[in-house]
């Protein structure tokens, strides 16, 4: 099992074994990737069309002699980034964050661990828990949503599915990267109790899971890189939290001087050699860095690959790649993730009896799974929206226009009888970000943070106010990575789907929710504002970025603003009534029950959450947090009990004055019901 903290232990002596017998110089070259950027540059440059960024394993490493093998890289995090045309696309995480479905996405760990395994890798650096301090960062796609528990409690489920096929599980980015403009020059500062409640307490949880591998990011904190910052490296990751496997570098830029990352905790520099390799062993030589310190990486590094070498000897199956089983996984995760915000006079499900339908916007042709930056899977197919409705309504007459006439759109409104608008962002607008001089060679993409706003391009706003009104049955999709404002228009459409960005068979999944034939269950992972103003403000180029206690759903609800949609909010084509809430602590536990009924005339599913609030906290604190979900599938009429669990130390805070968390003996509140809003839930006590 490769799921246990702390299981790599086990493998010490052995390791040790092997460490004893390498020189020096074997040791340090554990310590750094073979690839360097030129290299990377000239093997794309071969062979454009079909070679790109981590087109085979990346190799860090190995040591032939005593049988070591070496480190192979594949990144992530929407499926394996190796191969052109051959992996599976599963929508992107912050979808896979709004099914609230930690048994899917462990499901999907096991899916990409194979699929790693058949190109010959061993490692997976697609576990992305990064916070979203604002939603416009622009890789806020590859994490799961604004909330750190949450995040937390999905990450560990890919960490155990990625592990469990013999591939070890990098988290990333280690710590403080919500921002890409300015990725490699801002240094974040905040308080201490931000720090551990909020942006370091699920990268703990994945730790906890047993990740073996944690990725460095390339900002500062406090001032310093954090691909050598003693305080988080040594300190925290490995003395406090124990942390038994290996920290690596974020690539090509995340070492920046020799001595200050080999004391501060960095292990590997990745993907290439140029700060350690020969200057680590004269820094050695010099006496800069101890050879205590060289032993303690190697050992970490030899430790965890022969914890991860049972699946060396097994025979590689390519036929997994982009598998039947694999695909039904990405279908499955789009139709739970796809989430309906608004369905004035139910005009959702489509009826596929109708005659025509018009779908406007350019994006419904688009195939796009997102950012083009690390992230980029190439499957062997994608379906777009339009192809989908195509597939799933086939009898009906579908018109698509591009809405750039808007006289055009507006007279093809009149004559249909329901109008889709495909609207939002692509690759351009959001996503990793590389200046001029160094996307040709590494990743390409230039999306980087959202550059003006949060909401949609000022053309597509201008589509749906004047169309919109022409045709009741109006309905807007929403394709993008975070949250997209939608007070402007939303009053000129019937129906609001966020749709993110669902992968290679998306455009299915989505028409299979407008017809009916899948009944919506995500819910929001984010919390939608009246006003971009009501959340923390970022300059997005800039060399200093403070970060708040508060963010998201707990900074509009501390500061008594009332958002447009909350954070786990999402609508269905049934309804439910939750009724008999019980509350209660039983073996260290926090336990909310009730029961939960489906009473309309479809099935359906809910996802049941629970909040625990701390109103008679002596110290500042949200007025409520997610402590627990599970989602719950009915059919008409049925009814079952929900119970939801949560360990009390999740509700302990940060006590800077004896630098540990600390639990308050007091009564707390604790809620259950189906979104972070007080209408939505069913409030009782208990005393801890």
């Amino acid at each position: 099992m490769k799921c246990t903290k702390n299981y790599r232990l086990g493998y010490t002596d052995k390791a040790k074994e092997i460490v004893s017998s390498l020189t020096l110089e074997e040791k340090i070259s554990l310590m750094s990737g073979t690839t360097s950027l030129e290299q990377e540059l000239k093997y794309i440059q071969e062979d454009p069309d079909n070679k790109h960024y981590n087109y085979i394993p990346y190799p860090a490493g190995g040591i032939k002699r005593v049988g070591l093998p070496p480190m192979l890289f594949c990144d992530g995090p929407r499926g394996v980034v190796c191969g052109a045309a051959k992996t599976t696309c599963f929508p992107v995480p912050m979808l896979r964050g709004a099914s609230f479905d930690n048994e899917l996405e462990e499901k999907i760990g096991h899916a990409i661990g194979k699929e790693i395994r058949a190109f010959g890798g061993n490692l997976f650096g697609g576990v992305c828990i990064n916070l979203p301090y604002n939603p416009g960062w622009g890789r806020s796609q590859e994490t799961y949503g604004e909330e750190s528990f949450h995040l937390g409690q999905m990450g560990s489920a890919l960490v155990r599915g990625v592990q469990k096929e013999d591939v070890i599980a990098c988290v990333k980015h280690y710590a403080f990267n919500q921002m890409e403009n300015s990725r490699f020059k801002v240094s974040v500062e905040c308080d201490k109790r931000t720090e551990r409640e909020v942006y370091l307490a699920h990268f703990k949880d994945c730790i906890e899971a047993g990740a073996a591998s944690v990725m460095s990011s390339y900002n500062l904190y406090k001032g310093t890189h954090c691909g050598h910052n003693d305080y988080l490296l040594n300190e925290v990751l490995k003395k406090e939290w124990d942390f038994d496997g290996f920290v690596m570098s974020d690539f090509y830029w995340g070492v920046k001087d020799t001595v200050e990352a080999a004391n501060g905790g960095q292990n590997i520099e990745m993907a290439h050699t140029l700060y350690f390799g020969d200057k680590l062993l004269q820094a050695v030589k010099n006496g800069l860095v101890s050879e205590e310190k060289i032993d303690d990486s190697a050992l970490r590094i030899v430790r965890t690959l022969l914890a991860f070498t049972n699946a060396q000897e097994k025979d590689v199956d390519t036929s997994v790649l982009a598998c039947k089983e694999h695909i039904s996984l990405a279908l499955e995760s789009a139709r739970k993730g796809i989430t309906l915000l608004q369905n004035q006079e139910q005009v959702l499900p489509l009826n596929k009896k109708m005659k025509k339908l018009l779908v406007l916007g350019s994006l419904a042709e688009s195939k796009s799974t997102g950012d083009h930056g690390s992230s980029w899977v190439r499957p062997p197919y994608v379906i777009s929206p339009i192809q989908g409705i195509k597939m799933v309504a086939p009898e009906v007459d579908i018109i698509y226009d591009s809405g750039d006439d808007t006289e055009r759109a507006k007279q093809l409104a009149k004559e249909a009888d329901a109008v889709v608008f495909v609207v939002g962002y692509d690759y351009n607008d959001e996503g990793e970000f590389v200046s001029e001089d160094e996307a040709e060679g590494y990743t390409g993409s230039m999306g980087g943070d959202r550059k003006f706003s949060l909401g949609l391009h000022q053309n597509e706003i201008d589509l749906i106010k004047a169309v919109g009104p022409v045709n009741s049955n109006s309905i807007a999709v929403l394709i993008g990575g975070n949250m997209i404002m939608i007070t402007e228009w939303k009053d000129y459409v019937s129906s609001i789907i966020m749709a993110y960005y669902p992968g290679m068979e998306g455009g299915k999944a989505l028409a299979e929710i407008l017809f009916g034939d899948v009944n919506p269950s995500g819910k929001l992972p984010f919390v939608i504002p009246y006003k971009e103003s009501e959340l923390p403000q970022v300059e997005w180029n800039t060399t200093s970025q403070y970060y708040d206690y508060y963010h998201g759903y707990t900074k509009l609800e501390k500061e008594g603003v009332k958002p447009l949609l909350p954070y786990g909010f999402g609508m269905s084509y049934t309804s439910f009534n939750i009724s008999e809430a019980v509350f209660k602590i039983e073996n260290n536990e926090v336990l909310a029950s009730c029961r939960i009924k489906n009473t309309g005339k479809v099935e359906g599913t809910e996802i049941v959450q629970m909040y625990v609030g701390f109103k008679n906290s002596a110290i500042d604190r949200p007025i409520k947090v997610l402590r627990g979900f599970s989602r719950v599938s009915l059919m008409p009429g049925e009814e079952k009990e929900v119970t939801i669990a949560c360990p009390v130390e999740k509700l302990s805070y940060f006590n800077e004055e004896n630098n540990q968390m600390e639990l308050e003996h007091m009564e707390h509140e604790v809620y259950i019901g189906t979104s972070s809003s007080n209408e939505d839930l069913i409030m009782g006590t208990i005393n801890i």
